[in-house]
């Protein structure tokens, strides 16, 4: 599902104060549902996922998710090891994108996606070129989101159903290569004094605006 290098606490399930406990009734009382984790059921179940996937096994999950992605996928740039990336991945997987992009460095920080890239699928690409060519190959318009000059107020943008939502770097924001490879920008109204808003929250604001056009 991914070809990440995992650090150390992405194999940690985070500690949760929510969660269910054993099956009652022992192993002859458990349902018979071929999704089910056998070793959940007789431990209990404390992971981070919504209660219709209590006690399922993680591939099971992860089947029925690719069932119902929806089409749009998000891709980061990943040259300065953003912490950030690992909360995009989150917002990721809590919004169903089909697939995340990471662009640029291999490694990078999963603290911050507290494991939900278990579930959500993750291509890494060497550099903006790669990325542009997988996109032209599989016919997906990139949409750059950056408040640069001339970008679209993403309330009012064009947002197509099927798309590459690309975000950059905290700071530099992206870089002018990724912006070349972009058929349009888009950029998130803002109101206040500061220049920018933290990428992991803008991109999981551009996130929910498109499910709240298109799901």
């Amino acid at each position: 599902m991914t070809d990440e290098i995992a650090e150390p606490e992405a194999h940690r399930e985070p500690e949760l104060s929510h969660g269910v406990g054993p099956w009652p009734g022992g192993p002859d009382a458990w349902p018979r549902d071929a999704r089910l984790d056998p070793e959940l059921l007789a431990h209990g179940d404390a992971r981070n996922v919504i209660d219709e996937y209590r006690y399922w096994r993680m591939d099971a999950i992860v089947a029925d998710l690719d069932a119902k992605r929806h089409p749009f996928h998000v891709a980061i740039e990943n040259w300065q090891h953003d912490m950030n990336i690992g909360s995009i991945v989150r917002s990721a997987n809590a919004f169903l994108a089909a697939e995340v992009h990471i662009i640029g460095k291999r490694r990078w920080n999963k603290r911050g996606a507290m494991v939900t890239d278990r579930y959500q699928h993750v291509r890494h690409h060497e550099d903006v070129a790669s990325f542009a060519a997988w996109a032209t190959d599989a016919g997906i318009p990139v949409i750059a989101v950056d408040n640069l000059p001339g970008a679209a107020p993403i309330d009012s943008a064009d947002l197509p159903e099927r798309c590459v939502l690309l975000f950059g770097q905290e700071g530099p924001g992206l870089s002018p290569e990724a912006l070349a490879a972009a058929s349009g920008a888009v950029a998130i109204t803002q109101y206040g004094s500061t220049r920018s808003i933290n990428a992991s929250a803008a991109a999981a604001i551009v996130m929910y605006e498109w499910c709240r056009r298109w799901v």
